[in-house]
């Protein structure tokens, strides 16, 4: 899985870039056809921290999340729960089309 992550109007510490690279690793378990994740923070004028992370997968599909706060971390942590949260709706999503189409041939 190939990882990016950028800053806008702010400088990405190493330690900003491993919480994000360590928290984003786990897509794979709930959607594991996932091929690319961007992470990109945006120091706004006010204060206030964007996190956009956006995950594609196979057959172009894609998975955006936005999260905006205070604290970087934060942000990550709650940007991830959103997207692992689309990524389960999907796979599960998924999982039943893939067996209703058995059940009815039976």
């Amino acid at each position: 899985m190939l990882f990016t992550i950028s800053g806008k109007h702010i400088d990405i510490t190493e330690a900003i870039k491993r919480h994000a690279e360590e928290k984003t690793s786990k897509f794979t378990r709930y959607y594991d056809s996932i091929n690319r994740v961007e992470v990109i923070i945006d120091g706004n004028k006010g204060g206030n921290i964007s996190v956009d992370i956006i995950a594609r997968a196979e057959h172009s599909k894609v998975f955006v999340v936005k999260e905006t706060g205070e604290d970087v971390c934060k942000c990550i942590d709650i940007a991830v729960h959103k997207l692992e949260r689309q990524l389960r709706r999907k796979k599960s999503k998924e999982r039943d089309n893939k067996h209703a189409d058995n059940a009815e041939l039976t």
